[in-house]
């Protein structure tokens, strides 16, 4: 028997056969979702029908980001993606991408074409950006005059900040007419001179945000001159105002914390910068204080006064001490001289004439100690204490006396 094959070389051949059809990698099909079924991977299993057919449909885990609504039974739905073959059972399926309620997917594509045309213009760039005052005074609302966008920013501004100035246009945020309304509301705004802008509205379908998603709205918001922010829809929406504003914030709540400072925290930052500056006051006081002292003291040390006071004190030292050498010199002599008074108290001949001895001088006044140097008949003076005698030698004898 020739040509034939196995059950898996036919599946495989007809694998092939879808991968290799262009339409079937990349195709929208339109029908009503029933036994939707989410598995606990995070896979959605369901089918698609309509009154001609069904085709079964997966969605992985890994693609489910881009579903913005809950998927249930009866729901009319454009599902994009592409029709492969399950090569095990033989079975054809649509891997789902991503899944559109049915009467949005044109809004999807205008969306999409819009947001790539806007990026190519640079129009999302983060250079463009401006940041947001951290203390603004005016704070313009663009929003519905009614709802609970507009009550929950000025409820969160009341909190935070009494004295913020709130100005509210109110703006069209949905229908006919809206997107020129937003425009016109940013454009009265501007003119106010408001510090920061708010645009948003509450939640919604596509169709509930789309003026947030026009090419006007853009435009407007990327060549406003107040820094924007956006608060448009839940944390799941996103629009275009989105990715044109200066900050995105997920809710209105948030764009108003993100815009009103609080003053409580303000008051705490004044407090805590008080005391920082206060402290590093003290710091420099102090710091400068000790550079004075120092200079003061180099000043003192180095000034004709100080020099002429330390050279004065130095001649006071000097003159001091040159006395005490003075006197100790004097003191030293007078001892000495002391010491000569009284030997020469021993060999003096007053003293010698005190104690009664005489002292005898021949007439020509020299002293007479021995006998040989006296003659018969010559005269001598004999000195005593209180006077002298005259004295007429009229005899000698000489006396021998022992030693």
């Amino acid at each position: 028997m020739n040509n034939v094959y196995s059950v898996g070389q036919i599946n495989s051949y007809i694998k092939n056969m879808f991968a290799q059809d262009f339409m079937l990698r990349s195709i929208y099909v339109k029908g009503e979702a029933s036994n939707v079924k989410y598995h606990s991977s995070g896979h959605i299993y369901f089918t698609m029908k309509d009154k001609n057919g069904t085709i079964t449909c997966v969605m992985f885990a890994g693609s489910r980001a881009g579903l913005r609504f809950q998927l249930k039974e009866g729901q009319q739905i454009v599902v994009g993606g592409s029709i492969e073959v399950y090569e095990r059972d033989g079975k054809y399926q649509l891997y789902a991408r991503d899944i559109t309620l049915d009467g949005m997917g044109q809004l999807y594509e205008r969306y999409e074409q819009l947001k790539r045309e806007l990026e190519e213009m640079g129009m999302f760039a983060k250079e463009y950006k401006r940041s947001i005052p951290k203390y603004a005074q005016r704070i313009g609302i663009v929003t519905a005059p009614t709802g609970a966008a507009v009550q929950d920013i000025i409820n969160i501004s009341k909190r935070r900040n009494p004295y913020v100035q709130l100005i509210l246009y109110p703006a069209l945020v949905q229908g006919e007419g809206a997107a020129e309304s937003v425009v016109n509301g940013i454009h009265a705004l501007e003119q106010q001179a408001v510090d920061v802008m708010i645009i948003g509205r509450g939640g919604g379908s596509i169709e509930d945000l789309w003026a947030f998603n026009e090419e006007i709205v853009a435009r407007a918001i990327f060549e406003c001159s107040v820094p924007v922010i956006s608060a448009v829809g839940h944390e799941t929406d996103t629009t275009i105002a989105d990715y044109v504003a200066d900050l995105r914030a997920p809710t209105p709540s948030a764009a108003a914390e993100l815009a009103v400072f609080s003053m409580t925290d303000y008051t705490q930052k004044c407090f805590d910068d008080y005391n920082l500056l206060n402290h590093r006051f003290r710091m420099k006081l102090s710091l400068y204080k000790s550079r004075l002292e120092k200079l003061q003291l180099r000043v003192s040390y180095l000034s004709p006064k100080s020099r002429i006071q330390e050279k004065r004190m130095y001649a006071a030292d000097m003159d001091a001490k040159l006395r005490e050498a003075m006197e100790a010199a004097l003191l030293k002599q007078k001892h000495r001289l002391e010491l000569y008074i009284e030997k020469m108290k021993g060999l003096s001949p007053l003293d010698k004439l005190n104690q009664g001895l005489t002292y005898v001088t021949n007439a020509e006044g020299k002293s007479v100690s021995d006998i040989d140097m006296v003659e018969k008949g010559q005269m001598l003076t004999l000195q005593m204490k209180n006077g002298q005698i005259s004295a007429l030698v009229t005899d000698k004898e000489r006396i021998r006396r022992e030693c």
